[in-house]
């Protein structure tokens, strides 16, 4: 039987997953009471980090009812106990040298050695914070990153929505007669894209989308352009299928900068809104994140409308594009309510049906943003997620737990959903360079 444990966490695991208590089972967690005060200081943000920060004080409280933090309360999860350590009960003698006692975070990690110092357990502190664990690993302290909300152990091992399959050249022959040709689930998934290689000609080839075993593989979309935009590659050629296919309602694209993903969501929005022969939904609506990149240049002076223009730019410059620079039509559009460009930050509370949902730069929403997305989606309602994984600007997410990682993993499974990976670079020659060599 292994011996039991001591865990002290840090307020990045907390603001992380409020619910990270319940992780540590048969162990015990000390709670510095420098934690409570670093999460108070957070409970009145909107956004995911104030969420997560008044679920854990509420958990708390609710500990309380069946005793004293100060003596230790039974997690009802779990075999542990959880239990506050005053952080006052530290005075400058007990830190190690360079240490300084009006550092939150030398505060705690100095909790952290006196807790080691005073328990015949070991002592193991647990931070998000990679220069925290440095710290704590310099001072004598074993310490270790908190992965509870990780949906894939590295970024490489995320569902790329495409595989290659040897077949014989019969089989590729019926699938261009437009014969129904069959794949075995070898570890497919429901719309996964499939490229079907000669097993004696490797350069015949053939594109189709799997559905399942007791149907036959699907043909891809058979389209010049959309919205005059035309497929550059094959990865292009299966985003443009699962975009124009009102059966997947659900479409998650993760690609570099400059593979098409933003541009080619907005142009399959747009034929399927605008264009009357094409027509399956009534507006189309874009949307972003209010993340910056870099040091954030404070508040923006003006209306709502003035202070997103910043943000929703990006989004501003693609629909002109595709509106041949005409800003007068893409002006009447918006006005019209035909094309809507939207802040997260405002979409809590609504039902929106009959839409074309594009949510841009989703690497940067955490799971809890993500469900709170998807679940305003209504009835004839098909959303987009696009994102670049190795881009990430919140700081309490990483590759393998942001929200655009988990819908790939947790829908992946399922025939409303699809995904689809661009690895090539479109936008040109310079913004191709840049990705490979900066």
């Amino acid at each position: 039987m292994s011996r039991k444990k001591t865990y002290v966490l840090d307020t990045s695991v907390y603001l992380t997953n409020a619910e990270c208590i319940y992780a540590f089972e048969n162990n015990d967690i000390h709670v510095p009471l420098k934690v409570f005060e670093e999460i108070d200081k957070h409970k009145k943000r909107q956004d995911a980090v104030g969420f997560q920060a008044r679920k854990i004080i509420r958990i708390w409280d609710e500990l309380r009812a069946s005793g004293s933090l100060d003596k230790g309360v039974r997690i009802r999860k779990g075999l542990g106990i959880i239990k506050s350590i005053s952080g006052a009960g530290v005075t400058p003698e007990d830190l190690p040298p360079d240490l300084d006692i009006k550092i939150p975070d030398h505060l705690i990690i100095a909790t952290a050695l006196k807790a080691q110092r005073e328990n015949t357990r070991k002592v193991i502190l647990v931070s998000r914070d990679i220069n925290m664990r440095v710290i704590a690993d310099a001072v004598g302290l074993t310490s270790e990153d908190f992965q509870n909300n990780q949906i894939v152990t590295h970024s490489e091992n995320i569902f790329e929505g495409y595989t290659t399959i040897l077949v014989d050249d019969q089989t590729i022959d019926r699938f261009y007669e437009k014969q129904s040709v069959y794949l075995e689930n070898k570890g497919l998934f429901p719309n996964q894209y499939v490229m079907m290689v000669s097993s004696s000609n490797e350069k015949k080839t053939a594109l189709g989308r799997y559905i399942s075993e007791a149907m036959p593989l699907r043909q891809l979309l058979k389209s010049n352009k959309i919205w005059g935009i035309k497929p550059r590659n094959k990865e292009q050629q299966f985003l443009m299928d699962a975009l124009m296919d009102p059966a997947v309602q659900i479409v998650t694209v993760i690609g570099k900068a400059g593979s098409g993903k933003t541009i080619c969501a907005i142009a399959a929005g747009l034929e399927q809104t605008i264009d009357e022969t094409t027509q399956e939904y009534t507006r189309v609506i874009v949307s972003r994140p209010v993340q910056p990149l870099g040091k954030d240049i404070g508040f923006l002076p003006g209306s709502l409308e003035e202070k997103m223009t910043p943000w929703l730019m990006p989004i501003q410059d693609n629909l002109q594009f595709l509106m041949g620079n005409d800003k007068i039509t893409l002006d009447i559009y918006m006005q019209k309510g035909t094309i809507e460009i939207e802040a997260l930050t405002y979409i809590r509370g609504r039902s929106i049906s009959n839409a074309f949902i594009i949510i841009d730069e989703a690497q940067n929403l955490t799971t809890h943003e993500l469900k709170t997305i998807i679940t305003r989606v209504g009835e004839g309602t098909k959303i987009v997620l696009t994102g670049d994984v190795e881009q990430i600007d919140n700081v309490y997410i990483d590759a393998t737990s942001n929200g655009l990682t988990h819908a790939v993993e947790k829908f992946k499974k399922f025939e409303l959903a699809s995904h689809v990976t661009l690895h090539k670079g479109e936008r040109s020659k310079v913004a191709t360079f840049a990705a490979q060599n900066l």
